[in-house]
């Protein structure tokens, strides 16, 4: 039955021609973009809660911009001025600087700076700045990602994220990962020390002294770590690690174990010594999913905290420095807290795809 709240929508064709083309534009004005979609399934008829599932959005949001157009028309569907003195910068140009920072770059550069798009637009770049701040552009910014291509990613995020959630009873789940390749570096001059108005200071340069490789298992529920150093990173390696997990928790407790998909962890020996040892069950994150392992957490904290701005003439050295930072944390250890569930995790990744999908990449 039709929600006797809903406003008809009528549109002209000159309205549909411009909402079809706000809905077209491939890389920006997301969200104008699904208020002009909302507009032209309204017109086709229906309630809000049809308009909404059909689109994926909520009774509210489709009630808000039905309404906004059935008043105000296609302005209503711009984002709102806000109160102060009179603009003196059009919509159109506005319009124009979001649309060249998002689907164009520099002659000379891969992205724009205020100073170049001020060139390029005849604004002041101030005026740049202010329109890039009020809709989240960030031109000068590049985040890492990958999407995991694993044929076995849903079931995968499912088992990890089930552990965290739900840790099994009378079990213990760790979090396992290998930091390999610590350098121990040594700065060419002493560190200057902080000082009032002057930050602490280091040369650029430095000496390198050897390498360390870190084994860890971090508990989720108490956010203890149990950590093993050495010098080289094998299964060799992995598998005294094993055996170092298996004398550390009690004898009556089963060991689920969330490890990374690197060969070194699916070796015949490492098949072998799980299979000598059924206590221990092993739950793979997908591939390129390193995010999904609570460990790598752990491992930022002590890069932030103790590895980045470390000096350590020795590989000697640096394992004290790594052994008494773990003691530390011991003392007093934080767990994680894993809140999203995966049905969450698996929407969010959707939602982002049918983003990057409906950009053009």
């Amino acid at each position: 039955m039709p929600d006797p709240k809903a406003v008809p929508v009528v549109l002209s064709e000159a309205e549909r021609t411009q909402l079809e083309a706000w809905v077209r534009r491939p890389k920006s004005a997301q969200a104008l973009a699904l208020r002009s979609r909302i507009v032209l399934t309204a017109a086709e008829g229906g309630s809000n809660v049809e308009v909404g599932d059909q689109l994926g959005v909520d009774r509210a949001t489709v009630r808000k911009w039905r309404n906004r157009f059935a008043s105000e028309r296609l302005d209503g569907l711009l984002d709102e001025p806000r109160p102060g003195r009179p603009r003196t910068i059009s919509d159109e140009q506005v319009e124009a600087v979001i649309t060249k920072t998002l689907e164009s770059t520099p002659k000379n550069a891969t992205h724009w700076s205020t100073r170049s798009m001020a060139a390029e637009s005849g604004l002041t770049q101030s005026a740049v700045s202010r329109i890039w701040r009020a809709f989240g552009l960030q031109p000068h910014r590049q985040d890492k990602w990958k999407l995991s291509k694993d044929p076995q990613f849903v079931d995968k995020v499912k088992d990890v994220v089930g552990l965290y959630l739900a840790p099994p009873e009378r079990a213990v789940v760790l979090c396992v990962d290998e930091k390999s390749q610590i350098q121990a570096l040594d700065r060419t001059a002493p560190i200057l020390p902080m000082l009032p108005g002057t930050p602490q200071r280091a040369t650029h340069d430095y000496k390198r002294h050897g390498t360390s490789s870190l084994y860890a298992a971090l508990d989720i529920t108490t956010g203890q770590v149990i950590g093993q150093l050495h010098a080289r990173h094998r299964a060799v390696e992995f598998k005294k690690f094993l055996t170092t997990l298996d004398k550390e928790v009690p004898e009556d407790l089963a060991v689920h174990l969330v490890l990374d998909n690197v060969s070194t962890h699916k070796t015949p020996a490492i098949q072998r010594w799980l299979v000598a040892h059924p206590r221990f069950v092993v739950h793979f994150t997908p591939t390129s999913s390193s995010w999904l392992n609570l460990v790598e957490r752990w491992f930022s904290e002590l890069t932030t905290k103790k590895l980045k701005r470390g000096a350590h003439t020795s590989v000697r050295a640096l394992n004290t420095d790594i052994r008494a930072w773990i003691e530390t944390w011991n003392e007093n250890p934080r767990p994680y807290v894993w809140t999203k569930t995966s049905d969450q995790i698996l929407e969010s990744i959707a939602r982002y795809c049918e983003r990057i999908n409906a950009s053009g990449h």
